[in-house]
């Protein structure tokens, strides 16, 4: 894809159908609820899974590899279908999906996928190889490669898809971007964006020794695509999975989805040209480190000047001090809130800035120059004059079913939220590659030209049986 068209798809007018129909099923179960099959239902998963029921769907399916989550879940369904007055048709539990989708393959219509990220990709492909609508949780996947891949296939099945960072079915966020794009705060020159994570383990050596797996949980299946290793209680299963190289993507791969999602839509971003690693605490080889400094350079595009980005992460409460913007950068922020928030968005333009203490870039305020202060994007003068070009959502969740049904796109469709993956997982790999490390970046081909080594983190090796 070039960067024209894909500025041109995500900058467009959502009610333009993008896929042709008809989308649900081909010609069969055009009368009935949509069939979803649930994989990973503890967690994010569990209010995925009642998300889809509350909206109508029929949950027929669900793979986890705990145990203790499929029976919960179970009994939270049909608690809730009792509640409801409503039938819950027979639901069939596996540990492994690659099981439950095979088995049911002529049985469901869509999947949600909420599992540790290095399932992400796996279970997508697969599900999508098969026609399956597809809702994965952020990051849509752990690699560039599968990344691209589910972007590929959503466009050639012409699936409905959507991934799980809620933020964009947030009115604020879409007025952020309408504001930005109208040009209020110039031509944008930066972007400083920090996070409070990890507020999991993170920066450490694997445990010694292992301990006995719970009769309950299917640790073969839970480790899936990665190399296997010894179970050690509580240190991947249930939560704590997010910092290993292995499972998860770091601080980066969890937040970026939300805190990036609104500049990335809004700056017009497209692939980066470099990205390196400025600065980090002590690396590890199986951890990503409690804090990190990444700088991502963007070329000139569709009219607006070149851009430097920094992503920021640590946890204001570890020992170590995290890392954070320059306090000239951020100066006019810490006199507007009193302090500098844990989480924020900066974008800085030749004509004034814009920030967003909102994950999921909700809220903003507006700086320009010669102004005093920041002022809510809602109230500032500049912005009432901004038109609405951008329809707003009736919820993040109801625009999967309603792509499903009618074909109009929902807004972190894979066609958008693949592109931000990939550039969020760029950081990833210059973490891998290790501090000072320039990486030069070909986009469409997905190579490094100058460090070939990155390769190796552009698409994972899987163990046999678990490939997409």
């Amino acid at each position: 894809m070039s960067r024209r068209r894909f500025l041109q798809q995500s900058t467009a007018v959502l009610g333009a159908t993008v896929i042709t129909g008809p989308y649900l099923l081909r010609g069969q179960n055009l009368n009935s609820r949509i069939r979803v099959a649930c994989i990973g239902v503890g967690g994010k998963g569990s209010s995925d899974t009642d998300s889809a029921f509350s909206m109508g769907g029929d949950i027929v399916a669900m793979a986890d590899p705990d145990e203790r989550a499929l029976r919960r879940k179970l009994e939270t369904l049909q608690d809730r279908a009792a509640k409801a007055n409503r039938t819950l048709p027979e639901i069939k539990l596996y540990r492994d999906y690659r099981k439950m989708l095979e088995e049911m393959e002529q049985s469901i219509d869509a999947v949600t996928i909420s599992t540790p990220d290095h399932h992400h990709g796996v279970a997508g492909i697969r599900a999508m190889k098969m026609g399956k609508h597809v809702y994965c949780q952020k990051p849509l996947t752990q690699t560039v490669w599968e990344a691209r891949e589910m972007r590929r296939l959503a466009k050639e099945k012409k699936l409905a898809t959507q991934m799980g960072n809620q933020g964009s079915g947030a009115d604020g966020l879409r007025r952020a971007v309408e504001v930005i794009q109208a040009g209020v705060i110039g031509n944008p020159i930066e972007l400083h964006v920090w996070s409070n994570r990890p507020i999991w383990p993170q920066g450490l050596d694997r445990p010694q020794g292992q301990d006995p797996i719970p009769p309950t949980l299917d640790w073969d299946a839970w480790i899936g695509p990665a190399e296997m290793r010894p179970y050690k209680q509580g240190v991947y299963h249930p939560f704590n999975w997010r910092g290993w190289f292995d499972f998860g993507t770091g601080a980066l791969g969890d937040m970026a989805c939300h805190t990036v999602n609104m500049p990335f839509r809004a700056l017009k971003l497209g692939y980066p040209t470099v990205v390196e690693c400025e600065l980090a605490s002590r690396f590890y080889p199986e951890t990503y480190p409690k804090t990190s400094r990444i700088r991502f350079e963007f070329p000139a595009r569709e009219g607006l000047p070149p851009l430097k980005f920094w992503w920021y992460d640590g946890n204001p409460g570890d020992a170590l001090k995290p890392l954070r913007p320059d306090a000239n950068v951020v100066k006019d922020v810490v006199q507007f809130r009193g302090r500098l928030d844990g989480s924020g968005c900066l974008i800085i333009g030749d004509k004034g800035q814009i920030y967003s203490p909102d994950d999921y870039g909700a809220e903003f305020y507006i700086k320009l120059k010669g102004e005093s202060k920041f002022v809510s994007g809602r109230d500032h003068e500049a912005c009432k004059a901004v038109p609405q070009s951008i329809p707003r959502s009736p919820g993040h969740d109801q625009e999967w079913f309603r792509m499903i049904k009618t074909g109009e796109p929902a807004y972190s469709n894979f066609e958008i939220a693949a592109y931000l993956t990939e550039i969020i997982l760029l950081g990833c790999i210059a973490l891998r590659l290790g501090e000072g490390r320039r990486m030069e970046w070909d986009g469409p081909n997905m190579r490094s030209p100058n460090i070939p080594e990155a390769a190796q983190y552009v698409k994972r090796t899987y163990r046999p049986g678990w490939e997409p």
